[in-house]
């Protein structure tokens, strides 16, 4: 079976993103504290990221997102991997989603009428291969060559795995998330760009989110959704409305639970909103048509995502989205 995001969106509505893979790996006593953060359980405990994946479709994800943010292959060999052995590690993440995915579904999601699960195959920016919090602030200084260089080969692999669509996430900057889209382009894959932000209308580099919004509305074929991720929750609303007046590119949002990210002790700290159901109902009323959570957010909030869709829906809102 082919997953289809034309499809999950005319059918539900709204498409329900999974939640954190490194806050659910957390739970399940997975030790992140380390450059590869995620991307180091591929390699120790692989069974760890199916049973993630797993628990987010049972909680009602729609999509989910591969273990590969920080699996890139120059953080994995400078770690001792070979070069061979980092690309059979990035492969691995999404073939491990594959396989949760048609395990669910033969178990579970054919027999309860669901749609089959779309497979993002996560991407990070440079920084996260940093390791310092830069992915946070995009304050790197390194040639656009080199951003092609860094980007390219993982995106190639991911999409040679088996991913429906490539996620270029957690993007800091206009200019590499640009760099990033033309690499998905010259493979001919779809894929959607989705920004950090430090508040209500500018991305985590600075540029306001309506100018990249903008750029990206044309000349990006294969471009299937814009929108923000691993950002604040209060600030998603504007956010929406800001990149809304500039494309009319289907908007995927999931914002963190609020916390505040240590780069030296690779935790979040402070007072995160557990609560999600109000924040993903006041999304979709602003028009994003893609809901899920990012760092700190878990099963229980996916759950929350789904209540809020059905709330959304039986208030009258339209049940499908415009076709693209």
């Amino acid at each position: 079976m082919k997953a289809s995001l034309s499809r999950i969106l005319e059918h539900n509505g709204i498409l329900v993103i999974d939640g954190s893979m490194s806050t659910a790996l957390e739970r399940m006593g997975a030790a992140l504290n380390d450059s590869l953060w995620t991307a180091r359980v591929l390699a120790d405990r692989p069974e760890l990221i199916r049973q993630v994946h797993m628990e987010y479709f049972r909680a009602g994800a729609d999509c989910g997102i591969t273990c590969s943010y920080q699996a890139t292959i120059p953080g994995l060999m400078n770690c001792g991997y070979t070069k061979a052995e980092a690309e059979a590690l990035i492969r691995r993440s999404v073939e491990l989603f594959l396989g949760a995915r048609d395990r669910w579904w033969a178990e579970e999601g054919a027999a309860a009428g669901r749609e089959y699960p779309l497979c993002l195959a996560g991407a990070g920016p440079y920084g996260a291969y940093l390791a310092d919090g830069s992915e946070f602030t995009g304050e790197y200084d390194v040639s656009d060559q080199a951003l092609y260089d860094f980007h390219a080969r993982r995106l190639e692999l991911l999409l040679e795995a088996g991913a429906d669509l490539l996620l270029l996430e957690t993007q800091p900057s206009l200019r590499e998330a640009v760099i990033a889209a033309r690499i998905a382009e010259e493979l001919g894959a779809d894929y959607w760009v989705s920004f950090s932000c430090r508040d209500r209308s500018r991305t985590n580099r600075g540029e306001l989110i309506r100018d990249c919004a903008r750029e990206l509305s044309g000349g990006f074929p294969h471009l299937r959704m814009i929108g923000v991720n691993c950002t604040k929750p209060e600030f998603v609303v504007s956010l929406i409305e800001e990149m809304k007046s500039e494309t009319a590119l289907p908007i995927a949002v999931y914002p963190n639970s609020g916390m505040d990210y240590d780069p030296a002790a690779k935790t979040w700290a402070g007072r995160g909103d557990t609560d999600f159901a109000h924040y993903a109902l006041s999304y979709m009323t602003a028009g994003a048509v893609a809901v899920g959570g990012c760092c700190t957010t878990a099963q229980e909030q996916i759950r929350q995502i789904v209540q809020a869709r059905e709330l959304f829906l039986a208030s009258g809102r339209p049940k499908s989205v415009r076709p693209f």
